[in-house]
């Protein structure tokens, strides 16, 4: 992955007039700096609102998951489990690690998770996502138990 802020023609001290638009990040009054926590999170929840997708990570990081939710008073899943990223100054790079139900197809699904994900981050955060990488990790067979997947299900978001 590798989004590299914007360089710009170097011609002006001005931004780029494609920077200045209503939902810029660098303008003439100021820059808008965005975490790296806030773009994951936003990965994280877009990519589980699709459909076929059964959770996130590898099956380690679920199982740690898994584990970490039967301790009495721990928080909810991470909506980061599974999504790395890498955010410049206008630009943003994802990488997710899927868990796929059995039955539907990977590559219509994974189109659709990346088109979620670039969606979701560039409506709320006017980032431009350069690449959404998509791993997938392991198959969710009807009748499997968490134990089979080393995951639960996803959280979905309505």
């Amino acid at each position: 992955m590798s989004a590299e802020p914007d360089a710009g023609s170097g011609a002006s001290n001005n931004p780029p007039s494609s920077m200045t638009g209503p939902k810029s990040l660098v303008t003439e009054r100021g820059r808008t700096t965005i975490a790296d926590v806030v773009v994951q999170k936003i990965a994280g929840i877009a990519a589980r609102e699709v459909a076929g997708v059964y959770d996130l990570g590898t099956g380690g990081t679920r199982a740690i998951g898994v584990v970490r939710e039967r301790i009495p008073g721990s928080r909810r899943p991470s909506v980061t489990q599974g999504v790395s990223v890498e955010v410049g100054e206008t630009q943003a790079a994802v990488d997710v690690v899927i868990v796929c139900e059995y039955g539907v197809s990977i590559a219509e699904l994974a189109a659709a998770v990346r088109r979620n994900i670039i969606q979701a981050i560039e409506g709320m955060t006017g980032l431009e996502v350069v690449e959404v990488n998509i791993a997938v990790d392991d198959l969710r067979v009807a009748g499997d138990t968490d134990e089979d997947t080393g995951a639960g299900p996803a959280t979905r978001v309505q």
